[in-house]
């Protein structure tokens, strides 16, 4: 007899068969998957012990106290992050405006049009600052001697006169008019009208302003002649000396044409080595070899690769110091291992039937991976290309050591020129202990996190649109 025959239930007795239906029809029926049981299944097991009982309520307050954990982990970094963007947000929101006075300005024919000929160039030299500061001086007539005008002159930015030479230079027939102009106030004026500035006892305003410029202060803004506008010049202009004059658009064309020399080197380099590496290279030690010295490139610190830029491409190749050439080629090396392990991992996605149809229907081994695998896996590529980018942008060591530190008061307009790049302007006004450079350095911080979280929210959006799940 086989080993099933010793689990046969008991038959009933015939009794219990033939009054079976009548049973049925008067005893409740029992629940799905209720079983008999005798006395001696009742009898107690080891499994419902008091120590059973105790380690499974220890199991339990384990799984408890570590879900609490984690819990409380993605409460501190949600905090963190949350206490991050808000001290940005208070210090940085308020650089997006600036404070600017308004004067009756006389448009002198002698001073602002040297020449007589209302051409662009005598406007151009003309002496747009001592019409600013007589305009200020008719304002304030009382103020005599050297050093009281000095401190009324104080109170205007040096930008105050390339406000109005723009206005005369769009409209050359406002010369020889008086006019009512908006003109840049100073750093310190900015910071006493947007509250960084405590007054003193004596009267100041704190920073640099005397008891006697807060009350030209006070006069202007009772008077209506102190405003807080949009500041159009921290989008339009490089950096600068002055608080109130920098701008962000010389390190964000710096950026943009080093990022472009990287992905140009770096995608169609990274790509091609993936697809060797995958699909058409030997296995053997040497291939090993080279996929252990990528993965462990990809760990390098960043400034190694500035130190390599700075050794071989200026050093030994002789390239222009703090070009974006130069620059976009030591990012390309830091964000190639990424591109190529973020290929080979797409590739590795494509399932092997695709392969394998292809070969059944004829196709080359390049036709294999130039016409179906490749394409398959170009959004995953994409999407590692994106965020290797994304790692570049932010990135200051390595360019700090091929000299794009350097002070760039222009627009880089091609890849030698003298540039730098946002994170490396960042840390440039970081270093500077003016007050007016503090809401700077938050504004362009939050800048750079927002073309970051732009190219981040593309590269999810490229892979949620083209990825294909098999």
């Amino acid at each position: 007899m086989s080993n099933s025959a010793e689990h046969v239930f008991p038959l009933r007795s015939p009794q219990h068969t033939a009054g079976s239906s009548a049973a049925a029809a008067t005893l409740p029926l029992e629940p799905p998957g209720a079983a008999i049981v005798d006395d001696q299944a009742l009898a107690p097991s080891r499994h419902t012990t008091t120590e059973a009982e105790t380690r499974l309520r220890r199991r339990y307050a384990a799984q408890r106290r570590f879900k609490a954990y984690g819990i409380l982990a993605i409460a501190i970094a949600v905090a963190s992050l949350v206490w991050l963007l808000v001290t940005l947000l208070a210090n940085g929101i308020t650089a997006f405006q600036q404070t600017y006075l308004r004067l009756d300005v006389t448009l002198d024919p002698a001073l602002v049009d040297p020449r007589g000929d209302r051409s662009e160039a005598s406007i151009r030299d003309g002496d747009f600052g001592a019409v600013v500061r007589e305009a200020l001086r008719s304002r304030f007539p009382d103020v005599e001697g050297r050093g009281p005008l000095r401190s009324l002159f104080g109170l205007l930015s040096e930008g105050a006169q390339f406000d109005v030479r723009d206005k005369v230079l769009a409209d050359p027939s406002l010369i020889g008019t008086r006019q009512k102009m908006w003109v840049l106030a100073s750093t310190d004026v900015d910071m006493l009208r947007k509250g960084f500035f405590e007054r003193t006892a004596d009267g100041g305003g704190g920073g640099r302003l005397n008891a006697q410029q807060v009350a030209w202060y006070d006069a202007l803004e009772a008077s209506g002649d102190l405003e807080l506008r949009f500041n159009r010049r921290f989008f339009t202009n490089a950096d600068s000396r002055e608080p109130e004059m920098v701008g962000i658009l010389g390190g964000v064309v710096g950026s943009f044409l080093t990022l472009a020399v990287c992905l140009v080197l770096c995608f169609p380099f990274g790509v091609a080595a993936a697809v060797y590496l995958e699909e058409f290279a030997p296995k053997n030690w040497f291939t090993d070899l080279i996929e252990v010295n990528i993965n462990n490139l990809a760990a390098v610190p960043s400034i190694i690769f500035g130190l390599l830029g700075l050794a071989v491409f200026l050093n030994f190749f002789g390239m222009p110091r703090s070009a974006p050439l130069v620059g976009g080629i030591v990012l390309a090396l830091m964000s190639l291992p990424t591109i190529i392990i973020a290929s080979r991992a797409a590739l590795r996605a494509v399932p092997p039937s695709v392969r394998e149809a292809a070969y059944g229907v004829g196709a080359s081994k390049m036709q294999v991976v130039l016409h179906h695998v490749l394409p398959l896996s170009m959004p995953g590529m994409m999407t590692g290309s994106i965020i290797a980018m994304a790692q570049a942008l932010g990135e200051t060591a390595p360019l700090l050591m091929i000299g794009m530190v350097a002070f760039i008061v222009g627009i880089p307009q091609g890849l030698t020129d003298s540039a730098t790049v946002l994170p490396v302007q960042i840390f440039m006004w970081a270093d500077n202990p003016e007050r007016g450079f503090v809401e700077k350095t938050s504004a362009a911080i939050i800048v750079l996190l927002a073309f970051l979280l732009t190219m981040n929210a593309l590269a999810i959006f490229l892979r949620k649109r083209f990825e294909r799940r098999w």
